[in-house]
């Protein structure tokens, strides 16, 4: 992923207002963030608990969504997998993130969600330059190319699904 200046992520956003973008909380460490290892930027709001955002590059364009998802958190010995990336994680370290949808629908309500690594570090854990909680990740026959191909395909799906 190219690197994005916080007026760049800020103008991506599709499914909230201009004035939501402009309040909404941006990482003050944008210089020093990994951009060739990313698929997409994820980053967690401090100052509410319950909302994430991420930024990923849709037809050589970044593209932006505001995500929620519930602030309780699942016993320790739980596990659960992430639909992007199909890293495991025990008790809170997977949830159901869920975004507005874009345009009429958004407004009217509708949404759609994905469970998705809680810490939003999913291009990390496939290139393995996060570790899990656990410890490790499944080990596959796929190469690290067709892994990531696989993350951001998934990413793109999830996407799609805020189009329509």
């Amino acid at each position: 992923m190219r690197s994005l200046s916080e007026q760049e992520i800020r103008a991506s956003f599709v499914n909230c207002s201009k004035g939501e973008a402009k309040r909404l909380a941006v990482p003050r460490d944008l210089t020093e963030r990994p951009w060739d290892d990313l698929d997409f930027l994820g980053w967690r709001d401090p100052g509410a608990p319950d909302r994430s955002y991420l930024v990923t590059e849709r037809e050589d364009r970044p593209v932006g969504i505001a995500l929620r998802f519930p602030s309780s958190q699942r016993g320790f010995l739980h596990r659960s997998m992430c639909s992007l990336c199909l890293t495991t994680h025990p008790g809170g370290g997977v949830s159901l993130m869920t975004a507005r949808k874009t345009g009429t629908a958004g407004r009217e309500g509708n949404s759609v969600g994905l469970y998705m690594c809680t810490d939003l570090a999913c291009s990390l854990y496939v290139r393995g330059k996060k570790v899990p909680v656990s410890g490790t990740r499944f080990e596959e026959s796929l190469t690290l190319q067709e892994q990531i191909a696989r993350t951001t395909a998934n990413l793109a799906a999830f996407l799609d699904k805020l189009y329509t």
